[in-house]
């Protein structure tokens, strides 16, 4: 299970756990073309940390646009790159090229650009700009 959707084994897909509809709920408040951390989502929530939020994720996350929450790093969630990557690209959700060193080729978010910081006066705002987020500091 890669943070796509698929049900954990033994789950019932109709009951899910409060922790996990909170998480899955700040997924659905995401903008289309930014993102939010693992420990974002936990410190929006004032709840758990980035591996509860990953671990909720994984196993629920198919419902909700689980592209969009994301390691710090920026790299795209390991086994499911490609299909993240087109929900970026339709999303025009800033990304940076891979090095020409990297054996995959596949490029990373930009972080400083596609973050969302949870306001919702910041869901519309251009990508592009260059304000300070408060975890630039």
């Amino acid at each position: 299970m890669s943070g796509t959707g698929d049900t954990a084994p033994g789950a019932d897909a109709g009951e899910l756990p409060a922790y996990a509809e909170r998480v899955l709920s700040v997924a659905e408040l995401i903008p289309a073309g930014r993102v939010m951390t693992y420990g974002d989502v936990a410190e929006y929530l004032d709840e758990g940390g980035p591996r509860k939020v990953g671990r909720a994720m994984a196993l629920y996350g198919g419902a909700v646009p689980w592209w969009r929450v994301v390691r710090a790093d920026g790299q795209l969630l390991p086994g499911s790159e490609l299909r993240a990557l087109a929900h970026y690209r339709d999303e025009g959700t800033p990304l940076r090229e891979a090095s020409r060193a990297a054996d995959d080729h596949i490029p990373k978010l930009d972080m400083r650009r596609a973050r969302w910081d949870g306001r919702p006066d910041d869901r519309d705002s251009a990508r592009d700009d260059d304000r300070d987020a408060p975890w630039d500091d």
